[in-house]
Order: structure tokens, then sequence, then C-alpha cells
């Protein structure tokens, strides 16, 4: 009788609280990537993680349509292959596209739509990029070749002890953190999980990877780079990164629709992905790379800034001497040079996620998507294969 009333008053209330924690807050979060789950979760993340709301700009811009068929066929691995069966195979949720600053095709796949807010996985980085250089333009910060700790000192205690702004934003921090996502035990993973599982601090988690080699030598893809650059900017500005994005990216460039960025537990910007728009705004940001930091007639990057972000400046970031295991695209501030480029560059991210700039064909494309994988594999070469050949036939027709 003892026994039951203890399991009555006790055991079964602790066995329905943590029902509801594993129903409401865990599970969410462990299947967050499984097949079936990824696609509606992908444009809902705000539902399974805490987040900061980036509003809207009082005054919108609205782009001009000129609706246009696009359907063409490309090259790839020896092959000739058609845009729609490339885009169902690997989970495309959206895709537009602007030529001249007019909207020529807007296509939303598998549930999504102009409204959804996609989340944007590594593009979020390029957005990093574009504040830091807004942060050194604005005298926040002297120069990207300044020691970061000049402006942290606690990073002094870190890998990051002495080494370059500019080191970070060229992933080459020399940082030892494995980011493959298909290993459990893959330092991202653990980050993630220690992220809203143990209910750590983001800001200190980042602290605890030791060098493994100089920086500046080699490019090793590492997300808490971005998450220490993100650090550098509220220490330096004083601002949280959505109110600082949101005052002078967002609104600046006229945002039609509210945004917002995924948040650990404490309120902090979880920067190396966590930005969920539509793929409009997206695609402004876009534009302002485009044509040079400008938007509408208004300097919000500062050009050489948007130059110097592009340009891959040493040995080991250009296209082809990056490695088979970055999949041998060129690298600078936050942004991919593919192999063969005539200019074009892109914002990329996991999943599908991608902007891709054509200055040459005035072009921009805007993808989202849930893929198949979460690495790097031939898909990325295949989608670039196909963002080209949209580009040259939109220069022939247009």
């Amino acid at each position: 009788m003892i026994y039951l009333k203890f399991t009555l008053i006790f055991i079964l209330p602790l066995l329905a609280i943590s029902l509801i924690i594993w129903r409401f807050y865990l599970e969410p979060k462990l299947t967050m990537f499984d097949e079936d789950r990824r696609v509606e979760n992908f444009r809902n993340m705000k539902k399974l993680f805490p987040s900061k709301p980036i509003l809207a700009s009082p005054q919108p811009y609205h782009f001009q349509e000129n609706l246009i068929p696009v359907n063409v066929s490309y090259s790839f691995l020896g092959e000739t292959r058609e845009m729609q069966e490339f885009l169902e195979r690997i989970l495309t949720t959206g895709l537009l596209i602007i030529k001249n600053d007019v909207i020529v095709c807007e296509q939303y796949f598998l549930g999504n739509s102009k409204t959804s807010k996609s989340t944007s996985w590594s593009v979020a980085k390029s957005f990093i990029s574009a504040l830091v250089g807004i942060a050194i333009d604005e005298g926040h910060i002297d120069s990207v070749n300044d020691p970061i700790t000049k402006y942290v000192p606690e990073l002094g205690k870190s890998a990051y002890n002495k080494v370059p702004i500019k080191d970070v934003l060229q992933m080459s921090s020399g940082v030892d953190f494995s980011e493959d996502y298909e290993d459990k035990n893959a330092d991202i993973n653990r980050l993630l999980e220690q992220l809203f599982l143990s209910f750590l601090p983001l800001e200190k988690l980042i602290l605890n990877f030791p060098s493994q080699k100089r920086s500046g030598e080699v490019l090793e893809y590492v997300s808490i780079n971005t998450q220490i650059l993100s650090l550098l900017l509220k220490r330096v500005t004083g601002r949280d990164i959505v109110s600082y994005l949101e005052e002078k990216i967002w609104q600046p460039m006229g945002a039609e629709d509210d945004a917002y960025w995924l948040t650990d537990l404490y309120g902090n910007e979880v920067t190396f992905c966590g930005l969920n728009a539509t793929l409009r705004d997206y695609a402004k940001f876009g534009l302002l790379y485009l044509h040079g930091g400008k938007f509408d007639g208004k300097q919000i990057i500062p050009e050489s800034w948007v130059k110097e972000s592009i340009t891959p400046d040493r040995p080991h970031l250009q296209p082809g001497a990056t490695g088979e295991r970055n999949w041998e695209w060129g690298y600078q501030y936050h942004w991919w040079v593919p192999v063969g480029s005539r200019g074009d560059y892109c914002a990329g991210g996991a999943w599908g996620q991608y902007i891709y700039i054509a200055p040459e064909k005035n072009l921009v494309i805007v993808k989202s998507g849930a893929g198949n994988s979460v690495s790097r594999t031939e898909d990325d070469d295949e989608t670039i294969a196909l963002f080209r050949a949209i580009a040259s036939e939109l220069t022939i027709n247009n």
C-alpha cells in the first residue's frame, strides 16, 4: 500500500513530466533531420528552437515581375540532365530567379510558398561577413588584419589567441573542430547536442576547442569561426546580432517580411546557421552583392568590402586548390567561388540552400531545399551546373 501511494504521488507525476519534456522539447530536436520531417521543419524552425524576430522595413522594396517559363537542360558528368528532375530529386522547396533586378521565375514545392520562412543553414554565415565589413567601415574594428583578441581578450585562453580576424573569415583559423554532420561524434553534432539538450550557453561552448595548426595556411571549414565573429561584433558594437542586422542591412534593403534568427536558451544568436527568411528577402541580400553593396541607390555595405569578400587572395583559397574535402571550390570571407568561375560566386548551406550571384549575367538565384544528404556532395557541383545553364539561357533569350 505504501509503495502504491509513493508511486501515485511521486513516480507517476515524474513520468508524466518526463513524457511531456520528451514529446515537446527533446523529440522534435532529435528528429529534426528525419526524412519525413525535414521539409516541414525547415520552414518552421522557430517551433523547434528559441528565436529573435528581425522586423521588416517600414518602406519595403517590391520587385517587378516578368515571369517566363524556365526549364533548361544542362550537362553534368558527361550527361544531359533536366532542371525539374534535378530539383525534385534533391527535395527543392523554392527557386527564385532574378534577372536585371526583375523576378523572371518563382517556384515553390513541397508545401512552401513565397511567405514561407526558409531556414538558411550556412547561408547565414555570409550575413555575418557583411556585418563585419560594416563594423570596420564604421570604425568599430580598425583592420581585418588585427588579432581578434584585440577586441575579445578572453579569447586569449582559446585556440583563437592572436589569430587575425581575416583568418577566421577565411575559415583558416587552425582550430581543431570536426564538421562532419554524418558522424554522430563530430564536434558540430556534439555542439548542437550540448547547446539544446545540456542547457549550456553557446558563448562558453565555443571556447573549448584547441588549436590544431597555425592559422592562415589551410582551409578548414569550421562553423564556430562564424560564432566567434558574432562574439566580436557584439563586443565592438555593443549590439546583439539581430538588432545590428535589422538596422544596417535588413531594413535598409527594403525587406518585405519579418525574419527571425534562432538562439540558444540564453538569447545568443546561433550565427553559423539560424537565419530564417523568405526567398525574396534572401534575394535582396544577393542583389546587394551583385550591385557592389548598393540597393535601390543606397550604399549599404561598403563596395570595397564586397569586392574583397568574394575574391580569394591566398593560394590555399583559390578554386581548385582547396582539396577534395572542400569539393575544390574557392573561398574568401564566408563566400564560395565554384571551380570554373567567371566571376560567379555563392553563399551555400547544407541540405541545398544557396544565394548564387553571376555579375556578368546580372543574375541572382536563390534556392531552398531539404536535400538528400547534409554532406557536401556532387549535388553542389550539379547545382552550379544548373545555375550556369539558367544564366546562359536567360542571357540568350533576354
